[in-house]
């Protein structure tokens, strides 16, 4: 399964939580909060933008946004919200669609870099952001850390989530770095559905080399959009990048 058959039109019609979970204030806030600071009053851009959960209110801050979409459904999710002349959208995947214009800030977030499920096509997505970023522009990417330190030998999978209703399961492939998550949801009786999610996990030293082949440097890493330092046992991290002035 390829991630992108993933974005049909029923997983867009439902993916959408308003007020739960990652469409709560308490992660839009300090996400949104971020990524005004970075961008310093100038366009940006969002690979996989999707329906619009970090863009549309991002717009509604007065930030001047644009987004690539892989998916028609996902992108039409958004068109209901914001009209094209708010928010431009371009259908096309993020390793090699380009944008018009120029960008002092491209960002990625909620590990969608994950969805290119090769190294190759993952080190043409930091070239394609580079295109588009003007001098001394910055590229933003919100990625999970691989939890394969939790795995023990003949360990194959990980549950990364267990409440009433709903479990989340990743399996492990390690020789090519591709993850598969699984999403079990119960109702009532025996009914239940599963959602599947392939993607190609990227350690944050690797990341940081497919930045430096893009001509970035890195400018900061952090456990999530607060400012939080990043250790040993963080979960995800947000780093940010920056083409040389």
């Amino acid at each position: 399964m390829e991630s992108n058959d993933v974005w049909n039109a029923d997983v867009a019609g439902r993916y959408d939580t308003p007020g739960e979970g990652v469409f709560s204030d308490a992660v839009l806030g300090p996400t949104l909060d971020r990524l005004v600071e970075l961008a310093e009053g100038g366009r940006v851009l969002e690979f996989a933008v999707g329906t619009g959960r970090v863009a549309v209110p991002l717009r509604l801050r007065g930030v001047d946004v644009t987004g690539i979409e892989l998916s028609p459904h996902m992108a039409a999710q958004l068109r209901s919200k914001l009209p094209e002349r708010e928010l431009p959208v371009i259908l096309g995947d993020m390793a090699t669609t380009r944008a018009p214009g120029t960008f002092s800030l491209v960002y990625l977030v909620f590990n969608t870099i994950g969805n290119l499920l090769s190294q190759d096509q993952q080190v043409e997505c930091f070239r394609n952001a580079a295109r588009h970023l003007q001098s001394g522009g910055r590229f933003l990417i919100e990625l999970m850390v691989p939890e394969l330190r939790h795995l023990t030998p003949g360990k194959t999978a990980t549950v990364f989530a267990s409440e009433p209703g709903y479990i989340g399961l990743d399996t492990y492939e390690p020789v090519e770095q591709q993850v598969v998550s699984y999403h079990f949801r119960f109702g009532e009786g025996e009914a239940a559905t599963l959602g599947r999610m392939p993607q190609r996990y990227i350690w944050p030293a690797e990341l940081d080399l497919m930045a430096r082949l893009a001509g970035f440097i890195r400018e900061s890493r952090h456990a999530d959009f607060s400012g939080a330092p990043f250790m040993a046992d963080s979960p995800s991290h947000v780093t940010v990048y920056r083409l040389p002035a």
